[in-house]
């Protein structure tokens, strides 16, 4: 993603014109918008406080700011779960140029790749007010360690915190809201919009008609067919404490062969992780949407839980899906993983799109 330069003026900074958004971009990462909630019933503090697991489908931006009425419509959407305004500018660092967005930690954190939402040193260094850049970008701008001077809307320096996936194609960097008012970043300068299972044609369609004729808008999730997904042969062991390393165990203990990848992305898919647990139109609940039927036959308790199997309880939850998902082949790969993916959910959308996400965590965790 590309924002014009920031001019130094006396006046707060403006930039003439949106955003030019470059080529494809990928991400994976983990939740909405919004901090992240407590996980239900017995689940740990310890999880709740990593975000979800979402992936930025579309960028936007019109010709002026993204207005609380167009976030509003944007909302309403069909198929459009979260959106998430950024500010953001193109900035000089270190003599270099650099492209630069900011959200808070609770709403940014969700959109960056797993890894990266879950790296506490990334985030203790975003939260101290440092400059977290890409590692192609600290290259480029031969940022180590120290304070780096930077030309934006004032005349400063700044303190590199290190380098981390980010996960938009053109985006270099992040800070957090202090240091954005103090660069003078642009108030939501664009918008990032995740809508799974959406026709992304329509949907881009819907939200430049939303922002505007002169409003930019590209996906940034592209249609991946025939990527092997990785099975994590070395997962962390013990009790699960944030999404991530709940999918990783779920998938090594309770369906060998099978990635992680695909259960993040059906519990991103069905639920948000956890953000919406039903129950839906057909009566699912939980965060991997199980019917009730269906749990009765396949709930299990895991990770230490006790008592009756929770369908709300990810400890729960996440374990089940992977044994249902393995009984129905998916530890097979191929055919066997789609078949089991279509058995979840009787839609070849829907395995199409756990797919697709499903690659671009696997391309983003590394």
């Amino acid at each position: 993603m590309r924002l014009r330069s920031i001019r130094r003026t006396s006046r707060p900074a403006t930039v003439a014109g949106a955003l030019a958004v470059a080529a494809v971009a990928v991400a994976g990462s983990v939740a909405a918008a919004n901090p992240a909630p407590a996980v239900p019933h017995t689940a740990a503090a310890s999880a709740a406080s990593v975000p979800r697991l979402v992936v930025p489908d579309l960028i936007a931006a019109g010709p002026g700011s993204v207005t609380a009425a167009d976030l509003a419509r944007l909302r309403k959407l069909s198929q459009v779960r979260s959106v998430l305004p950024v500010d953001g500018a193109r900035i000089t660092v270190n003599g270099k140029p650099l492209t630069v967005i900011s959200a808070t930690a609770s709403a940014l954190r969700p959109w960056t790749p797993p890894v990266t939402a879950a790296s506490a040193t990334v985030w203790r260094g975003f939260a101290a007010g440092d400059l977290i850049t890409t590692a192609a970008a600290a290259r480029t701008l031969r940022l180590s360690h120290g304070a780096y001077p930077v030309a934006a809307a004032v005349r400063t320096t700044i303190r590199f915190g290190g380098t981390a996936l980010l996960g938009v194609t053109g985006v270099d960097a992040i800070v957090n809201e202090a240091t954005a008012r103090r660069l003078g970043l642009v108030r939501n300068v664009a918008v990032l919009v995740n809508a799974p299972a959406a026709d992304m044609t329509k949907l881009a369609a819907q939200v430049s008609a939303v922002l505007g004729k002169q409003s930019r808008v590209v996906r940034l999730v592209p249609v991946i067919a025939g990527t092997t997904l990785p099975v994590d042969a070395h997962p962390p062991t013990g009790r699960p404490g944030s999404y991530l390393a709940l999918f990783q165990e779920s998938a090594a203990q309770y369906c060998p062969g099978l990635s992680w990848t695909v259960l993040a992305a059906i519990g991103q898919i069905e639920s948000g992780d956890g953000a919406n647990t039903g129950p839906s139109s057909a009566g699912a609940l939980g965060p991997m949407q199980f019917l009730p039927s269906t749990w009765r036959v396949w709930g299990i308790d895991a990770f230490g839980e006790t008592g009756p199997p929770d369908i709300m309880n990810p400890y729960d939850a996440v374990p089940s899906a992977a044994e249902l998902l393995c009984a129905s082949g998916a530890a097979q790969g191929g055919q066997g993983l789609r078949q089991a993916i279509f058995a979840y959910n009787h839609a070849t959308w829907y395995v199409n799109e756990v797919l697709t996400l499903a690659a671009e965590y696997a391309r983003e965790s590394g």
